[in-house]
């Protein structure tokens, strides 16, 4: 089928077209709900009992739920794989890599949170705010260094350098952002390379992970990488779309943050190449007061929103061609969902 420019129709495309009302998180990991289930209980288990107010802290974190979004892929992936090669249950290391796949997520909020100096988080008071600086950042260290640990375990060279990159990249992410604060210079591929290391590398060692442990052969593990990473990156650039879209009650903090702290993300790069005065505004940290709202205001009348809303739809779009190597299964299908869920966060 034909595109209105001629070209094909994207997946995506056809799939809005088809009468289906949005996706819900539960509806589409409910092929994993009992994965998810052990999962739950097993990630208080590896914070240990040594220290109370790590215990305490890791209660109200992991106590609270939340999607486990990550987690999710690597039990999908897993068992969209698993049946390929013959496996018909989940082996003990996939398990435990989607755990330790939570924890380094986990930690790496909290340090987000700190850097940031956050006071909310989806609406609840950050970790930092309710224990201080010290226990956020040690509790944060505790997750780094407990899923190095179980992951030195798992004895799978393979997957041991791909999470430890993964760590590595958390930093270098935080170090390119931190270097171009207020850096109206920064180019699209920046803002893409600083997405990966900071939100799409951990997605993308998810999936492929998952597959490593399956065990299918090295075409498939990258197309679950390259899955991934297309999947992070329209996840980031949808974060900072809604950034500028949504009210601070829907946010869970004000709106314009990153903006306000100098951080160029997506939609303020394309707005730039159309409009000289947010450059000046930019340029001078919102010196003048309303500065930061005008500001706002010329990223969204320039076209900034709908260009980075189409470089999301452009890497969805690749994230579920890198699915057609799967077989069709209740799993492809949870995964291609996880696609689209991302963009109905700003349709």
């Amino acid at each position: 089928m034909a595109n209105i420019n001629g070209g094909p129709q994207s997946f995506l495309e056809l799939r809005k077209e088809e009468s289906r009302s949005p996706i819900s998180s539960t509806s589409m990991f409910e092929v994993v709900a009992d994965d998810l289930q052990k999962l739950n209980q097993n990630l208080l288990s590896m914070v240990g009992k040594e220290n109370p107010a790590l215990v305490s802290a890791a209660q109200r974190i992991f106590g609270a739920g939340g999607k486990r979004m990550r987690p999710a892929l690597v039990f999908l992936v897993s068992r969209a794989t698993a049946g390929l090669v013959g496996l018909e249950e989940l082996t003990v290391e996939h398990r435990r890599l989607a755990e330790i796949i939570e924890m380094i997520h986990t930690a790496s909020l909290i340090h987000d949170d700190v850097l940031d100096d956050s006071d909310m988080r989806r609406g609840k008071e950050t970790l930092h705010q309710l224990y201080g600086t010290r226990v956020a950042v040690l509790a944060g260290d505790f997750m780094f260094a407990q899923s190095s640990w179980c992951l030195a375990n798992l004895e799978n060279l393979e997957v041991i350098k791909l999470i430890s990159q993964v760590i590595k990249d958390f930093a270098s992410g935080e170090i390119k952002q931190a270097a171009s604060l207020f850096d109206c210079e920064v180019e699209l591929e920046e803002y893409l390379i600083k997405s990966y290391y900071k939100t799409a590398s951990l997605i993308a060692a998810s999936t492929k992970g998952a597959a490593i442990f399956s065990g299918v052969d090295r075409d498939m593990t990258e197309k679950m990488y390259e899955y991934g990473k297309n999947l992070g990156l329209s996840f980031q650039i949808v974060d900072d779309i809604l950034d500028f879209t949504q009210s601070t009650k829907q946010l869970g903090k004000p709106a314009g943050t990153d903006l306000a702290k100098g951080n160029l993300t997506a939609p303020v790069i394309f707005a730039l190449e159309r409009e000289p005065k947010l450059k000046e505004i930019i340029e001078s940290e919102f010196s003048e007061p309303g500065s930061l709202e005008e500001a706002i205001r010329l990223v969204k009348s320039s076209g900034g929103i709908e260009r980075a809303m189409e470089l999301a739809r452009q890497k969805a779009d690749l994230a579920i061609q890198n699915l057609q190597c799967l077989p069709p299964s209740a799993f492809r299908f949870a995964l291609e969902d996880m696609v689209t869920f991302n963009l109905e966060r700003i349709d």
